[in-house]
Formats: structure tokens, C-alpha cells, sequence
């Protein structure tokens, strides 16, 4: 898929996955997605896999009270393409994931700790990522929440749509498996301005944007 775009148009992606998936944080809501407009995020878009019922995990009694085992649910372990065609600039993979938090009991204490996560930079908050160059000067596509040891793409490697790159884990500042998107004009996060993206499920599709909590499949 071509990275070239008019001025203003968004970047056309595929998206990352096949199966059923929710989109959360999406910029079809609202612009900064994420509330912020920093490393390169104004227009991220979460991604969750769930079932036919729209759920990510079984419900029980840890989902109400306690921590969950990534493994619990649907989207851990679900293979992660490369969106766009590229050179992989970066391919972080040494974060551990951690346990998934559906119970607000620790929720809450888990998001007043996302500053501190945020000081330790691109990894304390993305995780285990991949970046890719659509072209040397960008954009630059960030995938992020891998699931460490599943990386399949080192630095230098050339990447077309459709290829996997890793696998979705619950690595970074995430609460649950899912895959974050974004593209950025730098990956100098401090100053990076983020890039309008729309998704196409076929290279003839014209581009669309998920909204919050509506499910979709991808073949």
C-alpha cells in the first residue's frame, strides 16, 4: 500500500489483524484520542479483540475484584501485520506483560501510576512497539503492546502489508491486550506531531475510522 497521500488526507492503512475487534480511543470521537497530543498521539486508535457477544474476556469474580491473567483473554497472542509498506526503525521487545485490570478496585490506582510510567519513555508507555519508516523521512507508524518474545522484525528489516511483525501482548501503559496505532511525522516522541490515518480492509477500499465500542471484522 502506498504511503503517498494529499496534503491534509489521512494515511491509509490496513489494519493490523483479522478477526473481530472493538475500537477504543478512537480519533472518530474526538481529537487528541488519547487526551493528549504528546509523542506523536493526537490521533492514536486502541484496538481490543473480543467474541461474538463483544466481550474481551470471560467475565468472573477477578474481572470484578482483582487482576486478570493476559492469557485470559481473546486478543493475547493474536498476530499484529504491518499496516503500510516500510523499513522498521525501531523494534523495542524487553517489557514484561503485566497482569490486564477490568476491576475499577485496580484500575484506579493503576492510571494515577501513568506519569511515573510515562518517565521511563517509549517503553514505560508503549511497551514492546515496532515502528515503521513508510518512507526514510516518514510518516512513522508505531504499533504498540506487544507481547514480549513474539517480535518477528528487527531494525533495518523491510516489511510489506500483511506481514507479521509480532503478537499482541500487555506490555506498556495497557490495562488489557489490545493493539494501539498511530503515525507520527518524527519519531523524536518528545516533539513528534501526530498524522491523521484511516484504515482500509482491501488496497481498493476507500479509508474509514472506527468509532468507539462499535465491533467490526476483519478477513
Amino acid at each position: 500500500m502506498t504511503s503517498g497521500r494529499p496534503a491534509g488526507a489521512p494515511l491509509l492503512l490496513r489494519f493490523p489483524f483479522t478477526g473481530r475487534w472493538v475500537a477504543q480511543n478512537s480519533p472518530a470521537d474526538r481529537v487528541p484520542s488519547h487526551g493528549t497530543h504528546a509523542f506523536g498521539s493526537s490521533h492514536a486508535i486502541d484496538f481490543v479483540a473480543v467474541d461474538e457477544h463483544g466481550h474481551s474476556a470471560p467475565r468472573g469474580w477477578r474481572s470484578a475484584f482483582a487482576t486478570e491473567p493476559p492469557d485470559r483473554f481473546i486478543g493475547f497472542d493474536a498476530p499484529v501485520l504491518a499496516p503500510v509498506d516500510g523499513t522498521v526503525v525501531i523494534a523495542h521487545d524487553r517489557e514484561p506483560d503485566h497482569e490486564a485490570r477490568r476491576s475499577p478496585l485496580t484500575l484506579l490506582p493503576y492510571l494515577l501510576s501513568q506519569s511515573r510510567r510515562a518517565q521511563q519513555g517509549a517503553g514505560g508507555l508503549a511497551g514492546n512497539h515496532v515502528v515503521i519508516a513508510a518512507r526514510e523521512s516518514g510518516p512513522f507508524v508505531l504499533l504498540a503492546h506487544l507481547r514480549r518474545g513474539s517480535m518477528g522484525v528487527r531494525v533495518g528489516d523491510v516489511v510489506r502489508v500483511g506481514m507479521p511483525i509480532g503478537r499482541c501482548g500487555n506490555s506498556g501503559n495497557s490495562t488489557e491486550p489490545h493493539v494501539h496505532v498511530q503515525a507520527s511525522d518524527s519519531i523524536e516522541w518528545s516533539t513528534a506531531r501526530g498524522i491523521p490515518i484511516a484504515f482500509a480492509a482491501a488496497a481498493e477500499r476507500a479509508g474509514w475510522m472506527p468509532r468507539n465500542r462499535v465491533a467490526f471484522d476483519v478477513k
